[in-house]
């Protein structure tokens, strides 16, 4: 059974117009996700900036709320919690965000901000609550004496650090790293990577991880999701993916990456056209207008998500059953 289920998620935002602010038209962030994930895996998440791939992650933790659809957490309708039994959720559930100094308050201490979750949740209190935190910024890499210093005062990597320690004081399960090494240095992601991994295995923790970097995503990830205007279009082990992507999206993203010998090149595929408004998608296919693979019924008709072992694609024409 999966840790996480999404089913038929959908998030519509609304596009206000006209003196009363009534909503005129929705930018259809989401468009019907189904994703599973597994207990203790690292499922990394790909697709163009504006594809939805954060508003997916804030939806799943609730800081975003769904339009419909259903969000599964250990057996848990998390889409229909409220109160007390959402805050309980949430101390299983965290996220760490993209930009590291905008997510920690200012004006608070790093201590502060690191033992608040413990604090609301009331799992430590006093000299016990501050011994906890300071074990925290020493197994994320910084020294004990952070403990009363602002954020202003740390590197970008640094304040990642805190934004990861802050994430584990609650004792959380399941993590959605959105971005988390995007604004960082190469040398810095590394060291934060290879941190996220030990984590990992050291609490036994589960990733939803959110990248555009497809190098990245390869080298954390047991599976991969692809996603294009709000739609999962394509999920296989990292491994597949990167060896036998199918869908002409996903092709298109990997021939993109940079490859260091030239021997292993390939011919980069470069697609036609802008993405589509999410406020009017096209009809059937929603990568119609921009594949180069595209037939008449990719245009009239949308592909079902359909499994080949453990590859799952959207595709006419390559997927199961299809011409190619």
């Amino acid at each position: 059974m999966a840790l996480l289920e999404i089913r038929d998620l959908k998030k519509h935002f609304p596009v206000r117009a006209g003196l009363f602010g009534r909503a005129r038209e929705h930018v259809k962030a989401l468009d019907g996700v189904a994703l599973d994930v597994e207990d203790g895996e690292t499922l990394g998440l790909v697709g163009e900036s504006g594809c939805g791939k954060t508003t997916l992650g804030r939806c799943v933790v609730r800081l975003i709320e769904p339009t419909a659809g259903t969000i599964t957490f250990a057996g848990r309708d998390v889409s229909a919690l409220s109160g007390p039994a959402l805050r309980d959720m949430r101390r299983t559930m965290q996220i760490i965000f993209q930009d590291p100094y905008a997510s920690l308050n200012p004006r608070m201490r790093v201590g502060e901000i690191i033992g608040e979750g413990l604090r609301i949740h009331n799992l430590a209190r006093g000299d016990e609550r501050k011994l906890r935190v300071k074990e925290l910024l020493t197994r994320v890499g910084l020294r004990e004496e952070y403990y009363g210093r602002y954020p202003h005062e740390f590197s970008g990597g640094q304040r990642q650090r805190i934004g990861i320690a802050r994430a584990l004081a609650v004792n959380a399960k399941f993590i959605v790293a959105d971005e988390a090494v995007s604004a960082l240095d190469v040398s810095i992601q590394v060291q934060i990577l290879n941190m996220l991994l030990d984590l990992q295995q050291e609490f036994a923790l589960t990733y939803l991880f959110i990248s555009h970097d497809l190098r990245v995503v390869e080298h954390v990830s047991d599976r991969v999701a692809v996603m294009y205007l709000g739609k999962i279009v394509e999920i296989a082990p990292a491994g597949s993916l990167y060896r036998e992507a199918r869908h002409p999206y996903t092709r298109a993203l990997l021939s993109a990456v940079p490859v260091a010998d030239p021997a292993r090149r390939g011919e980069r595929i470069v697609l036609q056209g802008d993405v589509p408004s999410p406020v009017n998608p096209p009809a059937g296919c929603s990568f119609h207008p921009r594949c180069p693979h595209a037939e008449q019924r990719c245009a009239v008709e949308a592909p079902r998500f359909a499994f080949d072992g453990r590859h799952g694609i959207a595709c006419h024409v390559f997927g199961p059953g299809g011409a190619k």
